[in-house]
């Protein structure tokens, strides 16, 4: 078929885009800035095209099978909601013009008889804006949306992870139906590929009913946290709570607070017509939460659409850069005047018997503390002096990258309350000169993870700079050496 994707560059299309390719399907996408996925494998296999839903689009669209509308101008300036319903207009005229048999819209859940907040209400008007012209439209409604990268589920994520004690107003009680990323991409594909006429609204939504609340507990429980305790203060506005979010979570309050006003709507799934588009199993909230912590846990970030292996909850280059949990790095960088050969043998030469180059009384301790705690601390050692491949183990390190010349990245088996990694990069800069990156990377878990990040980093300040500089002084040493 040929497909016209709007929202290509957006969560839920960054994923859709690469599935429709692989489907075999002609996929056309309209982007403002083609460089945001420029970077995107699927790219490659698309037709990119540079334009507004504010324009004409009716020659762009001509021989357009199915056209997808992803596009949210949520928390966009102070009347996004009449900007939302413009666009939509002017997308529906151009389809009606262009002869498209159906448009594909993925809006949000919510029961129009009850006073919907300005998200939903807005979501719901698009809807009608896109079938107000005759063409087939088939809306599907969604809640919370499971995945990593998704503005709802990074809410969710950074509230718990950072808040074990939380004061919330009552829409902590709400309960809503959430949806697994890899759920709603098939109910799309199906909807695009189903045949006759299906237009009409669908309610999706995964087989769970929860609060909030109980939506907390279940992310910590995947997550390893302690169960979270929460105080429900009724008197608290959805306003306060909503500038906490955008203080807490590094979501942009402007789209957080319009998130947060949804709250105090329950949306579940109130009748099955989207069984018709096609029956399977639906994916448990714990399994979807489950997923989507591990792309992190086991650094699976996709980056070939023709993967099988593909995980669809994990965080895309596409996603926004608040997305896919707290990452704190410690990045320097050195010009070394030496041959990539022994800037790389430096770099394979460090730990065990030979150290770390600076700072080895601070490694030697908390290699104490660690084995106090019950860690494998220093003694483990290295097994070569000089060469490191993946999976080795390396003091208290494991090897999990090498790449001869270029990168080298180790993954922390001390104790801690997170994931760590510390990587090697060598760039040519000019001949004869080479920019070695050192960067240490912490996924912390809860608070305790921040807490320990920040109550370490004064030492950073001593050890990692010893650390850079004493391995290019090793190998500008070796070069002479060589010579």
């Amino acid at each position: 078929m040929k497909i016209f994707l709007t929202g290509s560059s957006g969560y839920v299309g960054g994923r859709l885009a690469p599935l429709l390719i692989k489907r075999g399907h002609q996929l056309t996408c309209l982007l403002r800035t083609p460089a945001k996925v420029a970077s995107s494998e699927w790219a490659k296999e698309a037709q990119i095209i540079r334009g507004g839903l504010d324009q004409d689009l009716t020659a762009k669209l001509q021989g357009i099978d199915v056209a997808i509308y992803l596009v949210h101008s949520i928390g966009s300036g102070d009347d996004w909601e009449n900007h939302e319903r413009e666009l939509a207009r002017n997308f529906a005229r151009s389809c009606k013009l262009a002869g498209v048999q159906r448009i594909v819209y993925l809006g949000g859940l919510g029961d129009d008889s009850t006073k919907l907040s300005k998200h939903l209400r807005s979501r719901h008007e698009v809807g009608r804006e896109l079938a107000a012209l005759g063409t087939e439209v088939v809306e599907l409604r969604a809640a919370v949306i499971i995945g990593s990268g998704s503005a709802s589920f990074e809410m969710l994520r950074y509230l718990t992870e950072v808040l074990p004690i939380m004061v919330t107003p009552k829409w902590v009680k709400t309960i809503c139906q959430p949806i697994s990323i890899r759920d709603v991409l098939t109910y799309l594909t199906n909807a695009i590929e189903a045949s006759g006429n299906i237009g009409g609204i669908y309610e999706i939504g995964g087989p769970d009913q929860v609060t909030y609340e109980e939506m907390m507990n279940i992310y910590a429980s995947e997550a390893g946290l302690i169960r979270r305790r929460i105080v429900t203060l009724p008197l608290l506005s959805l306003g306060l709570s909503s500038l906490w979010v955008g203080f807490v979570t590094p979501v942009p309050s402007s789209i957080a607070k319009p998130l947060v006003e949804s709250l105090a709507n329950q949306v579940l799934v109130n009748e099955t017509s989207a069984n018709k588009l096609g029956e399977f199993p639906k994916t448990p909230l714990s399994l979807a939460i489950r997923r989507a912590l591990g792309a992190e846990v086991r650094s699976e970030i996709p980056t070939r659409f023709d993967d099988a292996d593909l995980d669809f909850s994990a965080t895309l280059p596409t996603d926004p850069p608040w997305s896919g949990g707290t990452e704190l790095s410690d990045i320097r960088s050195v010009l070394v005047s030496a041959s990539r050969e022994n800037i790389w043998r430096s770099i394979t030469s460090i730990g065990g018997e030979k150290g770390w180059y600076g700072g080895d009384f601070l490694w030697e301790v908390r290699g104490i503390l660690d084995q106090v705690v019950g860690g494998p601390g220093l003694r483990r050692g290295r097994r070569n002096p000089e060469t490191l491949s993946v999976g080795e183990p390396l003091d208290f390190w494991r090897v999990s990258e090498v790449r001869n010349g270029e990168r080298l990245v180790l993954n922390a088996e001390m104790r801690l309350p997170g994931k760590a990694t510390l990587e090697w990069e060598i760039a040519e800069e000019s001949r004869g000169h080479y920019r070695v990156t050192q960067t240490a990377r912490f996924r912390p878990k809860g608070l305790l993870g921040r807490l320990y990040w920040y109550s370490v980093a004064p030492f950073h300040t001593f050890v990692f700079p010893g650390m850079l500089d004493g391995l290019a002084n090793e190998a500008m040493d070796r070069d002479i050496n060589t010579f």
